[in-house]
């Protein structure tokens, strides 16, 4: 604890000066170009030294917002020691703040229960939370495979971690491979895949685009994983087999689209957000031991692949008809110069999201028990 409140003690003028400052987005186009045209290390250590403290800065100020309960959890008040000594070595050490963060919402709830308000705020913060991580991982990881000796011989075309030549068909079914390899070691089976591809700009021809492949297989493994449970539970016993995933992949001028397709039985409407939700889950508490499965039973799977989706200005959205299926959709922008970062600023309005308290829903909600109206005092005029 000494050591902790030491370093928050140094770090908080540092905090109070780079949160001043507005991150900087850069896009797709602008990895990629600086990657090409001669990359100078000196620009690029220089624009780090300047960018991440900004980044951190402000994730730090919406860290001191959170609710004191979750602050004092040992999982959480571990994730500020780690951002602090971040901020003050300027450099990434710590592979385990997902789960370790996760945990110490798992021990928030434990502890306290469930608040509508208190799991908003939550909510929001972790959104913004995990997105700047995101965000100087893709910073660093430019750097240092750029410069470093972190290069990767099996994709020498790569500018860093970014492929000029993205064969989006080859990402899919890379995923569709590793989840299947995990569907069959728990379940002995899994469904094929079928996979189709409508190129509008280039009808006929692969599926290219500029991206960072990591991310979108990171979105896809995560989305043939549920659609293979779900297929595999429901159909198990069938006479007919199970029925295949399917994936669509389009290119229009605007957006690139994928679509990965089961007929698992889908998911009512009404639970359709939970599964978003970071203080949603109905899987047991996971351990953090070293070696096991990142993220495996947190829950989180799906919001931090929306956050994957969404850090390129583009989306995840889940459409399912319960008793038949679910279509999962990856949205990107097909051209890499509107392909920015999309950031977390910390300023009064996001200030206020945590300060303000929630107010009374101005629609009608379902009572639990419906009303008598012939003992009601008010009748209608007749």
């Amino acid at each position: 604890m000494r050591i902790f409140m030491s370093l928050l003690k140094n770090a908080n003028p540092k905090i109070e000066y780079y949160s001043r400052f507005s991150p900087s987005p850069l896009s797709i186009k602008q990895f990629l170009d600086f990657g090409r045209d001669n990359a100078c290390e000196k620009t690029s250590y220089m624009f780090l030294r300047k960018e991440l403290p900004v980044r951190l800065a402000n994730t730090m100020r919406e860290v001191n917002l959170l609710p004191d309960n979750l602050l004092s959890q040992p999982s959480v008040r571990l994730v500020q020691k780690c951002f602090l000594e971040l901020l003050i070595e300027i450099r990434n050490r710590h592979n385990d703040v997902v789960p370790t963060m996760a945990q110490g919402v798992i021990e928030y709830k434990e502890r306290f229960g469930f608040d509508p308000f208190i799991s908003s705020n939550i909510q929001y913060f972790l959104d913004r939370f995990y997105t700047n991580r995101i965000s100087f991982r893709m910073l660093i990881n430019q750097h240092t495979l750029l410069f470093g000796n972190d290069t990767n011989p099996a994709h020498p075309k790569h500018i860093g971690s970014i492929d000029p030549n993205c064969s989006v068909a080859e990402v899919v079914s890379d995923a569709y491979d590793t989840a299947k390899m995990l569907c069959e070691k728990y379940y002995l089976a899994a469904p094929e895949l079928k996979i189709e591809e409508f190129n509008m700009k280039a009808p006929k021809k692969p599926i290219q685009v500029v991206y960072v492949p990591s991310h979108l297989f990171h979105m896809l493994f995560e989305l043939f994983k549920n659609s293979m449970r779900a297929t595999v539970e429901l159909h198990e016993n069938s006479k007919e087999g199970l029925p295949p995933v399917k994936a669509k992949v389009t290119l229009g001028k605007e957006d690139l689209s994928i679509k990965i397709s089961d007929r698992g039985g889908g998911v009512p409407l009404r639970k359709i957000d939970r599964l978003f939700n970071y203080m949603y889950s109905t899987a047991p508490t996971p351990s953090l031991e070293p070696g096991a499965v990142p993220l495996a039973g947190f829950g989180y799977g799906l919001p931090i692949s929306r956050l994957y989706a969404r850090y390129f200005q583009g989306d995840l959205k889940l459409y399912s008809m319960e008793g038949v299926g679910t279509d999962a959709v990856i949205y990107l922008k097909a051209l890499s110069s509107e392909s920015f970062e999309r950031l977390p600023v910390f300023n009064k309005s996001a200030w206020r999201h945590y300060k303000t308290s929630p107010e009374a829903d101005d629609w009608s909600n379902p009572s639990k028990e419906p009303r008598d109206a012939s003992k009601s005092k008010y009748k209608a005029n007749r």
